[in-house]
């Protein structure tokens, strides 16, 4: 029986998947298969190679002629090499760099975002309540942007009038003469 070490095609259309395999040689290509010994995927960058090495040389010695898709495989892994005895048996082989555990980012998020005050509104209804606060009380908002004039306002009112010299002077007048001084606009024609 002749024996092969090709490939087995999976994935959809544009997206191939391959399995390495042992298989014979008069079957079909996604036929009867006689052992699985890794995967290939070259949809990533760097491409997915994995290839059970005990068992590529098991088969290798036992006269399994791989493809030269396979060798070309094998020799990236180093195994191909290692089968010949010739220097390089280590392989030219990128591996993917370390992805984060997704899990652990996302406790992380969680344990910042709660030790964290909430500076900003979330839904709509808090939103809607900020700005109605903010439009009855805009005192409250110059104090908290303004610690001095907060201690201001606590001092006595002596203490205020000779630190904040007034550049104008006030006159204390009723609201219906100022009223009357102010200049009335007329309608343009």
């Amino acid at each position: 029986m002749a024996v092969k070490i090709r490939l087995v095609r999976l994935g959809k259309i544009r997206t191939p998947h391959y399995r390495i395999v042992i298989a014979d040689s008069r079957k079909a290509r996604n036929g009867l298969k006689i052992e699985e010994i890794g995967r290939y995927s070259p949809a990533s960058e760097p491409s997915l190679i994995e290839v059970n090495s005990d068992r590529a040389q098991h088969w290798l010695k036992n006269g399994a002629q791989p493809t030269p898709a396979v060798e070309a495989i094998l020799k990236v892994t180093g195994d191909w090499q290692k089968f010949k005895g010739i220097a390089g048996q280590e392989g030219t082989l990128k591996s993917l760099p370390v992805r984060p555990n997704k899990r652990v980012a996302y406790e992380e998020a969680v344990k910042a975002a709660s030790n964290e005050p909430a500076d900003g509104a979330t839904t709509m209804k808090k939103r809607a309540a900020e700005k109605l606060a903010a439009k009855s009380a805009p005192v409250e908002v110059v104090a908290e942007a303004a610690p001095v004039e907060a201690s201001v306002e606590q001092a006595p009112v002596e203490v205020v009038a000779e630190a904040a010299p007034i550049d104008t002077p006030v006159v204390d007048a009723p609201a219906e003469a100022v009223a009357e001084a102010a200049p009335t606009e007329t309608p343009a024609e």
